[in-house]
């Protein structure tokens, strides 16, 4: 058999590589196929009204009865005893989180066209899986940073005083960028997505992203509504995402009662 040239070799890998990249943006794109699709979606509205619902109540009842004195009680800003703090928040930051998704996305890319048989499927449902988690993250991180934007909340004591009520809409400064807290949408979402396709993981994401929410706390960077509205945006995004994939059977699919399992 005759070797193959090293153009024609290059050629076949780089129209293989097009190939994993067209297949997975057609998939993505591509109508929902799931046999009980109509089920999650009842599942899908019930979950996200009770969830926006509570999320909505708490962040009202934190902001009347918890902001202010929440606040009052931290540390002041700088203090050195914080430096874990200042560690570990980096953690949620989202585009920390959304370039090490990114980097893991690529290198799929790039070895999966060198894999054949069961090690390329592996690599490839793992690529799948890694879509997920990057989207899910991303899209409720940008749907929050359009909220900040509009609503414009000071972070806790702008303006020199502990006032959970002082807003400047429409501000676009990072001083007026409280509600709600993007670490806590990255964490949150992350920790939902993680354990969505890795169910063992869960108490482990969870607690991830707990404490995260703490840190933005102690270093007085938002307030606690700040926290728990980003945490609802983030389950909220995930969850949806979540949906968007089991309904055209992409890492996920759906049970016979509408439930989103992983495949």
């Amino acid at each position: 058999m005759p070797v193959p040239s090293k153009a024609v070799a290059q050629r076949s890998y780089f129209s293989r590589t097009w190939a994993v990249v067209r297949t997975s943006a057609t998939e993505l794109a591509a109508s929902p196929s799931a046999p009980h699709r109509a089920e999650a979606a009842r599942k899908l509205r019930g979950q996200l009204l009770w969830l926006t619902f509570i999320g909505a109540a708490v962040v009202v009842v934190l902001m009347f009865g918890l902001d202010a004195t929440e606040i009052s009680m931290m540390p002041k800003r700088g203090d050195p005893s914080l430096w874990p703090a200042r560690i570990l928040t980096d953690f949620g930051r989202d585009t920390y989180v959304l370039w090490c998704l990114s980097a893991a996305l690529i290198a799929v890319t790039i070895f999966g066209p060198l894999l054949h048989g069961p090690p390329r499927t592996r690599l490839l449902r793992l690529g799948t899986h890694l879509q997920y988690l990057f989207l899910a993250v991303l899209l409720p991180v940008l749907f929050a940073e359009g909220i900040k934007w509009i609503v414009g909340r000071g972070r806790p004591f702008v303006g020199g005083n502990a006032n959970p009520f002082n807003f400047a809409p429409l501000t676009g400064t990072e001083a007026y960028f409280s509600f709600p807290s993007a670490h806590a949408v990255t964490a949150f979402a992350l920790a939902f997505a993680v354990g969505a396709v890795w169910p063992r993981a869960r108490p482990a994401m969870f607690l991830y992203a707990i404490a995260i929410g703490a840190t933005r706390l102690v270093l007085l960077a938002h307030h606690p509504s700040d926290v728990v509205g980003g945490a609802v945006i983030g389950l909220i995004g995930a969850i949806a995402v979540r949906y968007h994939f089991a309904v055209r059977r992409l890492g996920f699919g759906v049970a016979g009662n509408g439930e989103i399992v992983p495949l």
